[in-house]
């Protein structure tokens, strides 16, 4: 993949490279090298800056969050998942809502702050009247359903 972004770059199109620098972040997350995705993500979060490229923004700041939690920091890691929600709330990104809402909520159920996890998760479920069969949904009424 990193080869490939280098190919794209060297043609002066920057088309989606936030969107695939997040994800080559997130399969280093997956392989336990949290460093390595955290800098890609800050390249990515630059490059949101320079090209104004957003609809992939909410889902850096989670995956930043996500990232710092693998690495212990629970504050620095809650920071970003409020930045992401509050992005995807200005962008009306229900989705991208819902995956920051669910990092979130985690993030407050090991804290043993259950009932604030299970109202901020619930108010973004309730808005979804379709879908239920995908795989995001699904694990939101999961994670709502043990926090209930």
């Amino acid at each position: 993949m990193l080869s490939a972004i280098a190919a794209i770059e060297r043609t002066d199109h920057r088309n989606r490279r936030t969107l695939y620098l997040g994800h080559i972040a997130a399969a280093h997350a997956s392989l336990g090298q949290p460093e390595i995705g955290l800098s890609l993500l800050s390249d990515a979060v630059q490059t949101v800056e320079t090209t104004s490229e957003r609809f992939f923004e909410s889902e850096l700041y989670r995956l930043r969050g996500e990232l710092l939690l693998m690495l212990g920091n629970k504050d620095g890691a809650e920071g970003e998942f409020w930045r992401a929600l509050e992005i995807a709330r200005q962008q009306q990104a229900r989705s991208w809502e819902l995956r920051a809402a669910m990092s979130m909520a985690r993030l407050w159920r090991d804290e043993g702050k259950r009932d604030e996890a299970h109202d901020l998760l619930a108010s973004i479920y309730s808005w979804f009247s379709e879908g239920f069969d995908t795989r995001d949904l699904k694990e939101a009424k999961a994670l709502l359903n043990e926090l209930e």
